[in-house]
């Protein structure tokens, strides 16, 4: 027998009670996250045994939350504690048979035992420590970080320290700034001489002189990001292409974005030409001092937007804007104009070179010894820079020199020579140091830091032992121990296999330099930069927010320092933004062509 087919629903039977799946419901759209619900109340009733999650065993389940806990605590500033209550992130617990965890557990019992236990072992690591080098970044913003570089290779956040008015602050604060950190992490042993030296990013070298001459064993450095970073403002100042390149591509920029009819013709061409359209960013004036990034910016979209421009003022429609606008005329000679092109291109590639420079050492964080090798490649890139874009050499090299001896620290010269790392072999196949490397006075340089680190007693028994380390230098099978490289697993480059390593040879089979070789274990540890971690907006808000309480500054201050120090034990010098906004700007170009697509009509107002 066939059943009649009209005799069938095409829906399944609506459970007792529930109502029709079409039914119009008195809350609108808002209802049907109640109705689901309610469908799903239902569902577990009928079948108890079909409930997700089945909690896990006490032990395990506590053990998940700890985890969980840990990467919320350690991931503050970035992930906000907030999250923990988002209704997704429950269900996703229940799910997994783990029961929820709130705010407030995360913010007290679990905030405070973590915090414990990240001190206990950064106050184990400065025992251990013979000797510390402290950081300190962002003198001159709202929250300053301090720091401690161990001579092992690795860093440990000490602390946080508001800055209520940042560009005011003296050099006697810092001074005592300084010297309390380094006291405070000097207070196992009760000997500041532990503190090797400071590096200070952003405040005036004097403040750091002036410490040296009242700790004679302290070596005391500016951060050279921060003094590659303003060789940037010293060019744009100096060198008059880039005031002339900025200013042009300004004005393009400007009339193109405010110009209803060629902005159109710029739009279509972008999308053809990349996929999307886009307005140009302008810079303010002036660009020839201070801060050059914004500058950067509008040079590099104009590169960008180049066979646009030159499209765009080809057009047909453009020559009859032309007959009425002179502005317009100015523009399309320029676009059209190599010159023109050839300064934008220039002063686009110099600034790239060294904020290329800056980032690597941001990520790299060189020591001490190789600030001479990093500034002498600096100078040939200048030199290629100069021959290749016709620019006087010796002026833009006189800039650079003028920075060079802004940033130079005699230290830098007595790393490079005690530094295993960089002895070269001779004809007579020994390791010796590069003192051929040094200026005359870059050598006197050597001596008198020497001298100045050991005791009077020591410094006669200090220079006799340099004399037979740049006669005798190191055993050739340690040299090349020393230097041996092996390729990096995320970028490929060849880097050095043991950091350490310049120092342990000091400290063994170098042992029989007893006054110099204490010279050399204290000096080649020293960073030369300040960077390490970095307070994020959310975290300075925390630190800075008026009105608040003792207890909700001290949760803060705890869950800066376990993020800051998780952050290092991973060697993490990124910025979780910049890697979120790098994710999101890979992918081909196809996608970008589907969701970034700006219709050029629609651009006219």
């Amino acid at each position: 027998m066939v059943a009649d087919p009209a005799g069938y629903s095409p829906t399944p039977p609506t459970p007792p009670g529930m109502p029709a799946p079409r039914q119009l419901l008195s809350g609108g759209r808002g209802d049907l996250a109640p109705l689901a619900m309610l469908e799903d109340s239902v569902k577990r009733l009928k079948s108890p045994s079909a409930s997700p999650g089945a909690m896990l065993p006490r032990p395990q389940a506590e053990a998940a939350l700890s985890l969980l806990a840990d990467w919320f605590l350690e991931s503050s500033g970035s992930a906000s504690l907030s999250a923990v209550e988002h209704p997704k992130l429950k269900n996703f617990l229940r799910q997994v048979g783990l029961p929820e965890i709130s705010r407030a557990d995360l913010a007290g019992a679990r905030l405070d035992a973590r915090f414990a236990e990240a001190r206990a072992d950064a106050a184990a690591r400065f025992r251990e420590a013979r000797f510390f080098q402290l950081a300190a970044d962002g003198l001159r913003e709202q929250v300053i970080t301090l720091s401690v570089n161990l001579p092992n290779d690795t860093s440990v956040f000490h602390r946080a320290v508001p800055m209520p008015a940042p560009a005011s602050a003296s050099p006697d604060y810092a001074q005592e700034l300084f010297l309390d950190a380094a006291s405070s992490v000097s207070a196992s042993s009760g000997d500041i001489r532990h503190c090797a030296g400071i590096v200070a990013d952003r405040f005036g070298s004097k403040t750091l002189r002036d410490l040296e001459t009242k700790h004679h064993w302290m070596v005391n450095l500016t951060c050279q990001v921060h003094g590659l970073s303003r060789l940037v403002s010293d060019m744009a100042r100096e060198l008059p292409l880039f005031n002339n390149a900025a200013s042009n591509c300004a004005k393009i920029a400007s009339y193109f974005n405010t110009t209803p009819s060629v902005r159109a013709l710029l739009h279509k061409h972008q999308v053809q030409e990349h996929g999307h359209a886009f307005l140009l960013p302008i810079a303010a004036p002036p660009y020839n001092g201070g801060e050059f990034a914004a500058a950067f910016v509008m040079l590099e979209s104009i590169l960008t937007s180049a066979r646009p421009l030159q499209l765009a003022v080809l057009e047909e429609s453009y020559k009859v804007v032309c007959i009425d606008d002179p502005a317009a005329r100015e523009i399309a000679a320029m676009v059209q104009n190599v010159a023109f092109w050839t300064e934008v291109e220039a002063t686009h590639s110099v600034v790239k070179m060294i904020m290329d420079l800056v980032k690597e050492m941001e990520t790299e964080r060189p020591l001490v010894g190789q600030c001479l090798p990093l500034w002498e490649d600096l100078r040939g890139k200048v030199r290629g820079w100069c021959r290749k874009f016709s620019v006087e050499e010796a002026t833009a090299m006189n800039v650079v020199e003028r920075r060079f001896r802004k940033n130079y620290h005699p230290a830098w010269s007595a790393a490079f020579i005690l530094d295993p790392l960089y002895l070269i072999k001779d004809a007579g196949r020994r390791y010796l140091p590069p003192f051929n490397y040094l200026t005359p006075e870059q050598e006197k340089d050597v001596d008198r830091l020497i001298t100045r680190l050991v005791s009077p007693e020591e410094a006669h028994l200090a220079l006799m032992e340099l004399m037979k380390w740049r006669s005798e230098g190191l055993d050739p099978l340690y040299a090349q121990a020393v230097q041996v490289r092996q390729p990096d697993p995320s970028t490929g480059k060849m880097k050095i296999a043991n950091k350490q390593s310049s120092r342990l040879v000091w400290e063994t089979c170098l042992s029989e330099f007893k006054s110099l070789g204490k010279v050399a274990v204290r000096l080649i540890f020293l960073h030369a930069t300040a960077k390490g971690f970095k307070c994020t907006p959310s975290m300075t808000r925390w630190l800075t927010a008026p009105g608040s309480s003792a207890g909700s500054i001290g949760r803060a201050h705890r869950l800066v320092f376990i993020a800051a120090n998780s952050k290092l034990e991973r060697r993490d010098f990124s910025n979780d933004d910049d890697k979120d906004v790098e994710l999101l700007t890979e992918g081909d170009d196809d996608m970008l062509t589907e969701t970034g697509n700006v219709d050029p009509s629609s651009s006219s107002v």
